[in-house]
C-alpha cells in the first residue's frame, strides 16, 4: 500500500483517483501531479514502482498545501474571521451557512438535526 503525505492510498484504484484521497488534492490537481512526475494516470496504485511513488511524493512536497498544513491554514483563516468579528466569522461561530444561503428552510447539514417542538407542553389554564 502506497503511503503519501501520511495517507494510505487504496491499492485497487487508478493513480488519478487514489491521489484524491489526500486532503487538498482533487481530480485536476491529481492529473497535474502525475504528468509532472511522468506517471501514467490510469495505472493502478498497486502496480506503481517505488521510484514512481517517490517522484509523486516529491512533486507533492514541492507544490505544498496538502493534509495537515492545509487543514491548519483553513482553521486559522476561520479563526481569524471569528476574531475580527466579521459577518462571515459570526456565521461560523453560530454554525450557520456563511455564503448567503437561506436558512428558513434547508441548511440542515450546517444547523444539525431539527429541534422538534416540546411534546405535551401544558398550556396555562385560566378559569373563567
Amino acid at each position: 500500500m502506497a503511503r503519501i503525505a501520511g495517507v494510505d492510498l487504496p491499492r485497487n484504484k487508478q493513480a488519478r483517483i487514489g491521489l484524491t484521497y489526500i486532503y487538498g488534492i482533487g481530480n485536476p490537481r491529481a492529473l497535474r501531479i502525475l504528468t509532472a512526475a511522468n506517471v501514467d494516470p490510469f495505472k493502478k496504485i498497486q502496480d506503481l514502482g517505488e521510484d514512481e511513488v517517490n517522484r509523486i511524493r516529491q512533486v507533492i512536497e514541492e507544490e505544498g498545501g496538502v493534509e495537515g498544513d492545509l487543514r491548519k491554514d483553513v482553521s486559522m483563516h476561520i479563526k481569524r474571521l471569528i476574531d475580527i468579528q466579521s459577518y462571515r466569522g459570526l456565521r461560523h461561530r453560530r454554525s450557520l451557512p456563511t455564503r448567503g444561503q437561506r436558512t428558513h428552510t434547508n441548511a440542515r447539514t450546517r444547523k444539525g438535526p431539527r429541534k422538534g417542538t416540546v411534546a405535551n407542553k401544558k398550556k396555562a389554564t385560566s378559569k373563567t
